[in-house]
């Protein structure tokens, strides 16, 4: 399974983004050798709009089963679930954190987008 998490940086260690569309990067983790893959986020990071599906678009491209974050909007909710990437929603403080939290079936998924469109 290949979990994507929205972070600020390249490690499991440094603390989330909560924000899924304008995430600095994704750290996609593969489960079966638990090697973890940096993907950049920047063209949606500075993306005038779009930047949820733009984001989503990335996470399956990069084969991503599951997503955890902190908030997900309607678009990237909708891109996501049609293509059918699992989200989770956690206000874990780091990617470690978050994982150990999912290994562990603290993290529900999530039926829905949890903020508006456009949040920052």
């Amino acid at each position: 399974m290949k979990i994507a998490l929205t972070s600020h940086g390249d490690s499991l260690d440094v603390v989330l983004d909560a924000r899924f569309g304008r995430a600095a990067k994704f750290l996609l983790w593969d489960s079966s050798t638990q090697a973890v893959r940096v993907v950049d986020n920047q063209q949606s990071l500075d993306a005038p709009q779009g930047a949820g599906i733009q984001a989503a678009m990335t996470v399956v491209e990069q084969g991503a089963d599951a997503v955890i974050t902190g908030h997900c909007g309607p678009k990237a909710f909708r891109v996501l679930q049609e293509a059918g990437v699992k989200v989770y929603l956690t206000k874990a403080i780091n990617g470690r954190e978050a994982l150990q939290l999912f290994q562990d079936g603290k993290l529900q998924e999530a039926g829905s987008a949890d903020v508006e469109g456009h949040w920052a």
